[in-house]
C-alpha cells in the first residue's frame, strides 16, 4: 500500500490528538517518497523537540518504513496561534 499524504492527515489526528495538520507530498521533487508534516497537538505541550518527534514518528512507525525522506514542524496550538499572528 502506497502511502498517502490523506493517510497521514487522519492517522495523526486520530492518534495524538492534531488539531492541524499540513501534509506536503513532496515526491514529485524527489528520487523517493517523501513528506513534509505541520503537526499542531496539545499533546505537546511541555514536551522538548525531540520527545515531540517522537511521538509522531512512533505513531507513523509503519508508514515510515514506505517513506525514503520524512520532514516535521511540531507546535503546540500555542505556539501554532502565535506564529499565525506573525
Amino acid at each position: 500500500m502506497a502511502v498517502t499524504a490523506d493517510h497521514i492527515r487522519e492517522k495523526l489526528i486520530a492518534e495524538i490528538g492534531a488539531v492541524h495538520v499540513e501534509v506536503e507530498d513532496t515526491s514529485p521533487n524527489r528520487c523517493a517518497t517523501s513528506f513534509k508534516v505541520l503537526v499542531v497537538s496539545p499533546e505537546f505541550e511541555g514536551k522538548p523537540l525531540l520527545q515531540r518527534h517522537r511521538l509522531v514518528n512512533s505513531c507513523l512507525a509503519d508508514e515510515l518504513k514506505e517513506i525514503h525522506a520524512f520532514e516535521q514542524k511540531t507546535l503546540t496550538p500555542e505556539q501554532w496561534e502565535k506564529q499565525q499572528q506573525q
